[in-house]
Parts: structure tokens; sequence; C-alpha cells
């Protein structure tokens, strides 16, 4: 539960309640459609006016779909890419291989489960350096096939445990960083929800990255923030302002090319809706590179990178 959505979700418990009740009694629909329409005016009134952290608060929201939810709803005729041919195979990082809207593509998501016995499977997101091997690995048989990428991020950051650690973590992300770079087939990133530190960052040096309109994207968790600069998580909203972590801030900064709405109320209360748009938005970025070569796909991508060296302040 949110906590700034209290009010609201004792509403909703009403509405719901009293419209068990007008099944029975017809007299009593007047008063649901009052009611709902109470509800929906709360609700738009908050979500215009959300705070950074409670935008945070949104994006890790339990119920907000999910990277399979997207890409079962999206990508047909899938062929499952499994493990890094190294150590193992990562279930926080799912590859799969098939078509959007019949155009072939290799999509990479973050997965963090929906309920618990997933998020203990998909580790809640975290990949270890062998999920970063494996999405290096799918990117790298999409460019011998000549098909695009597709990223979906969606992680509270890279698996920060000591077996990670010793197995190579940061030279993992960095080489994923590399070969996404060098890439001659086009690269779509969509966070869809969290996209933290380098674990986001690791899947995001693409030619276009979107983002949806209540997700975060930021160097480092504003808990963990805050436990830095003030000795004190408790901090983590003032921190969460200090990031710019919103989509709304990125994009005025030029950090993501554009922001995807999401109903209002979230992406959990209308997930349907959701994945839709993040299917259209997808499936005409990749259209609008068709006439790319491979060489233009990769000449676009570090032009994008390198100018932002040039127009942001050090």
């Amino acid at each position: 539960m949110l906590l700034f959505e209290k009010n609201i979700l004792i509403l909703e418990k009403k509405i719901k309640d009293l419209r068990a009740s007008a099944q029975n009694d017809s007299s009593l629909e007047d008063s649901v459609r009052q009611l709902e329409a109470t509800l929906a005016d709360k609700i738009q009134k908050k979500y215009k006016n959300l705070s950074t952290w409670e935008k945070v608060e949104v994006a890790r929201h339990p119920e907000r779909p999910k990277a399979t939810s997207y890409i079962n709803h999206f990508l047909t005729q899938q062929t499952p890419i499994s493990g890094d041919r190294l150590f193992s195979d990562d279930q926080a990082i799912v590859c799969r291989m098939g078509f959007i809207n019949q155009t072939p593509a290799m999509v990479i998501g973050q997965e963090r489960g929906h309920d618990t016995q997933s998020r203990i499977k998909h580790n809640f997101g975290m990949p270890k350096p062998e999920g970063y091997r494996k999405a290096q690995r799918a990117m790298q048989l999409a460019e011998r096939m000549g098909i695009p990428v597709v990223t979906l991020v969606d992680t509270p950051g890279a698996y920060p445990g000591p077996e990670a650690e010793n197995r190579g973590q940061a030279e993992a992300i960095a080489r994923c960083v590399d070969v996404t770079l060098s890439l001659r087939v086009p690269v779509v990133s969509v966070i869809i929800g969290e996209g933290g530190s380098g674990g986001a960052l690791a899947l995001t040096a693409a030619n276009t990255v979107f983002m949806l309109e209540q997700s975060v994207y930021s160097v480092i968790s504003p808990e963990g923030c805050a436990s830095i600069l003030w000795r004190d998580s408790a901090k983590k909203e003032k921190a969460a302002e200090a990031l710019q972590c919103s989509a709304q801030h990125l994009y005025k900064l030029n950090l993501i090319d554009a922001i995807l709405p999401e109903p209002i109320g979230g992406a959990h209360r209308h997930p349907d809706k959701v994945v839709q748009s993040v299917k259209s938005a997808i499936h005409e970025s990749l259209l609008s590179f068709q006439q790319y070569s491979p060489e233009q796909c990769r000449a676009q991508r570090r032009e994008k990178f390198l100018s932002l060296t040039r127009t942001q302040p050090c």
C-alpha cells in the first residue's frame, strides 16, 4: 500500500462494498456513481502533484506490470535465450527473441517477480554478473542475426553480494555497456519501473531511451543517497528531490528521449493500457530505424551520448 494513497484506498473499498450491496438494492446506484466521481477526482488531483519520493513509491509498486508482463503481451513466437555459457542462468534477466507486430526483436528484461515465490526466484530484479553476461550474449546474437534489441529496465540495482563481486560484477556491467554501445543494430530501452544505479545503466546505452511517466532512474537509491550524504536513510525524500530521478527531471536534462504517459492513477491501476502503450512506442521506434544502415545505428548512438558531455554542466 502507498501511504499517500491511504484515503484513496479507503474510498475504493467503500465503493467496492457499496457496489456489492447495489446488486440487491438499485437505489444505491446513484451513491456508487457519486463516490466513483469523487474517487476519480481525488486520484487525478493527487497524481498530478506527486513529489519525487512519491514517484519512487509508485515506480516500486508491487502490482506494477513487470518485464514478463510486457514480453508475454507483445512478443510472439518467443524463443528464450538462457545462460551465459560461463557460470549459470541468472533469473533476474530474461532474454527472449520473437516478433513485435511482425518486426523481429531480441527483448531483454529485468524481472522482479510478482509474488513472494517469483521474487525470490528472480532475486528481486537484482542481476548478478552472469545475468549481464547473458544479456551480452543475447545482444551479440541479435547483432549477428541483424535484428534490433529492446531492453526493459526495472531493478533496484545490480546484486551487491560478495559472490557477485567475486565473479566480476563491475566488469560485467561495464562490458555490458560497452557491448550495447558497439552494436550495429538499433537498441530501444524502456524504463518501466525503477532504474537503479549501474544495474540499470548496463541496459540503457540505447539509440532511444523511454521512461514511463511514473518511473525513476538514478545513480543510487534515495535511501542510499541519504545514508551517504546525511548519515540518515530517513531523509530519503530529501535525497529523492536532490537526485532529480523522475522522468520529468531527466527529460529536461536531455538524458532520456521521451516520456510515455501512464493513465491517471499509475500503471498498477491500468496495466493493460500501459503495456499496450509501451508496445506501440517500441514498435514505432523500431520502424524509425529501419532506414538506418548498421554503421548509422552505431554512429547515432555514439553521438547521442557524446553530446551529453557537451551540453551538460560538469
